[in-house]
């Protein structure tokens, strides 16, 4: 794997935005907006283009991992928290010091069979995953190289 390349996990319900919505996306490319968790956030502001990401469908039965995307542009300021008429407004982040970012992401591939949760928390090797940590709600978290070279190889993928 490359070396500083670092890895990812990042949480959407696949009916606001799911791994085919992405998939589908001009360029295969979206912006990851809305994120409101000031962790989740610094997360993002550390991410690199070329960063690998765990695609994860969350409030899914079952909640799975589904597929990877690759970051594609680092961090800049989310313009829906300026928007009042959007649902992620936030009307104490100013223009001149926004309070919250996205990045860019692209698809990668779609696993062809999805990793439950349970299959995740059955795995001793991934036992210390922040994803399975008890309380773990983080919509952005960080994956070790270890996790991601477990995680490809119980989704039957070779490389990254």
């Amino acid at each position: 794997m490359a070396q500083g390349r670092r890895y990812w996990l990042m949480k959407s319900e696949p009916r606001v935005f799911s791994i085919e919505d992405l998939a589908q996306a001009p360029r295969q490319t979206t912006c990851w907006d809305g994120v409101r968790n000031y962790q989740a956030r610094n997360f993002m502001r550390t991410m690199a283009v070329g960063d690998r990401v765990l695609f994860y469908h969350s409030n899914a039965e079952p909640p799975a991992v589904v597929g990877m995307a690759e970051v594609v542009r680092t961090a800049y300021p989310d313009e829906t928290q300026f928007d009042k008429t959007h649902h992620h407004y936030d009307p104490s982040s100013p223009r001149s010091a926004p309070r919250w970012d996205m990045v860019d992401i692209r698809y990668r591939q779609t696993f062809k069979a999805s990793l439950p949760l349970d299959q995740l928390r059955q795995e001793p090797r991934l036992k210390d995953m922040v994803l399975l940590r008890k309380g773990s709600r983080l919509s952005v978290q960080p994956v070790t190289e270890e996790e991601w070279a477990v995680v490809l190889k119980l989704a039957g993928v070779k490389g990254s």
